[in-house]
Order: structure tokens, then C-alpha cells, then sequence
């Protein structure tokens, strides 16, 4: 056999071949719309805000309340006109949470990660990526979901209904989805924080549903101070049109909220840097 035989091409290396954030972004979005488990869960979100949605608002249009009733302070847990409207957020972020842990924890759990940061030795921005793509598919997605299904919804509730036009009200809905997305970007920080699915999931299920209720059983001081500046309870804040006493300003409450999702992806990315996969 001939050395020309032997002889194998070589592939020609294009001059901008490096690795940038943008390529980095792409990559991350090819994981992403290639995990089929992906797709479903953000398509169960999107099912279970609008279906829970429809639902409360059915529920609210069939038993309204007596004249003269004060509506409580609207919300995704109050069944008011929007509250009924949003009450599928509470479940909606258990899905959207658990997808963002899924996206990160997984790749550690199958030895995935690994690949990703020889690729890229900067390394937090595949997590950065990461969390460009889920928040951007979320926001493109929830935007319109959450939109779609207060109109739907205040058909059903007819003249009981409340327009978009009312004050907060489109500031509210937005606010849902931005929450979820946010959300999702939770999920994913502490998923790259702890580095184990099972734990993780844990921790978000108990950040967002349990820790409010046992600050809620403390000393009347103590759970005035710290509750209204837990993460669910901050986003709840920009969710409602009317005043409540024990949440903060819609403002103030977007601000803390962000300042958790800062924090907590701040964290990550410090871990990341600084230990192995």
C-alpha cells in the first residue's frame, strides 16, 4: 500500500473558528430543542396555566361572590377576575422549575457536562447560555400563553370580567409569565449549584411552596419581616393589581425577585469556575 493511499485528507479550519457566546448559545439551543423531554414540559406549562386559567374562571363565573363581598387582593392564588385567570401559576412553576434543573443537573448525572466545558474553558458561559435559551423560549412562549388566557378568561367571566386596559392588570399578567420564566432560571442556578436532579427539584419545591408556610407559622414579627422577600411571595407582589398589606409594591417586589435570581445564578456561576464537573 502507498503512502498516497495512507495519506488522509486534512480539513481545512476555518480563520474565525473560536469559540463566542453566540456560538455558545446556539449550541445550547440545539440541546435543548433536540431533548424531546424539553419540548413536553414546556408544553405541559403552557397546557396547565391556560387550563387551570379557563378552569378557575369557570368555577368563578359559576359561583360568583355575594354582592358586597370585597374581592381579595388579586393574584395567581386568589380567585378574583385575574387571580382565577392566573391561578395556573402555582402549578405551572413546579414544571417550569424542574425543567430548569433538569437542564443543567442532568448533564452532570450522564457525564454531558464534561464535554461542554472542555469545549468552552471559560466556562460560565455555558451556563449563561443555558439560561439565555430556557428564559428566552419561556418568555416567547408564557407571553403569549398567559396573554391569551386572561382574555379567555375574562370571556368566560363576562360582564364579572375586568379589561387589560384597568390599571396594573397588563402589568400583572406580563408579571406572570416574566415569574415563571424566572422561575426556570431559578431552577437551572440551583441545579448547577447542587449538581444532583433529586436534591435540586427538592430544594426549588421548597424554596417556592414550603419555606412561605413555615415562615408563616413564626412570631407575627418575624414572618412580617422576612415573608413578603421570599421569592414566590416577592413575585406574587407583581402579580396583583390590589394593595396587600403583607406583600411588597409591585416595584419593590420585581426588584427582590430579580435580586434572588442575581444572587443565586452569581452563586453558580462561582462554583462553576472554581470546581471541576
Amino acid at each position: 500500500m502507498s503512502t498516497d493511499t495512507l495519506r488522509r485528507p486534512t480539513a481545512t479550519v476555518p480563520a474565525d473558528a473560536k469559540v463566542t457566546f453566540a456560538r455558545v448559545v446556539r449550541a445550547e439551543w440545539i440541546k435543548f430543542r433536540s431533548l424531546r423531554s424539553s419540548v413536553i414540559m414546556v408544553i405541559a406549562t403552557v397546557v396547565l396555566l391556560a387550563g387551570l386559567g379557563l378552569a378557575f374562571s369557570a368555577v368563578l363565573a359559576d359561583n360568583p361572590p355575594e354582592a358586597g363581598t370585597p374581592a381579595p387582593p388579586g393574584g395567581p392564588s386568589s380567585l378574583d377576575p385575574l387571580g382565577a385567570s392566573l391561578g395556573g401559576v402555582n402549578l405551572a412553576q413546579l414544571l417550569i422549575g424542574t425543567l430548569g434543573v433538569l437542564l443543567v443537573a442532568g448533564e452532570y448525572a450522564t457525564g454531558m457536562i464534561r464535554s461542554s466545558l472542555a469545549a468552552v474553558p471559560r466556562r460560565w458561559p455555558v451556563l449563561v447560555g443555558k439560561i439565555v435559551v430556557l428564559a428566552g423560549v419561556s418568555l416567547a412562549v408564557l407571553v403569549p400563553t398567559a396573554l391569551l388566557t386572561f382574555l379567555g378568561a375574562q370571556g368566560v367571566l363576562g360582564d364579572e370580567g375586568i379589561s387589560l386596559g384597568d390599571d396594573g392588570v397588563l402589568r400583572a399578567v406580563l408579571g406572570a409569565a416574566f415569574y415563571l420564566a424566572g422561575v426556570g432560571v431559578l431552577g437551572m442556578a440551583v441545579g448547577a449549584l447542587l449538581r444532583n436532579t433529586a436534591g435540586a427539584i427538592t430544594t426549588v419545591v421548597a424554596l417556592l411552596l414550603v419555606v412561605p408556610g413555615v415562615v408563616s407559622l413564626l412570631p407575627e414579627r418575624v414572618s412580617d419581616a422576612v415573608s413578603p422577600y421570599l421569592p414566590s411571595n416577592a413575585g406574587e407582589a407583581f402579580m396583583s393589581i390590589s394593595s396587600n398589606p403583607d406583600l411588597l409594591s409591585p416595584g419593590a417586589g420585581l426588584a427582590v425577585f430579580v435580586g434572588w435570581l442575581v444572587a443565586v445564578v452569581g452563586a453558580a456561576v462561582v462554583r462553576l469556575k472554581r470546581r471541576d464537573a
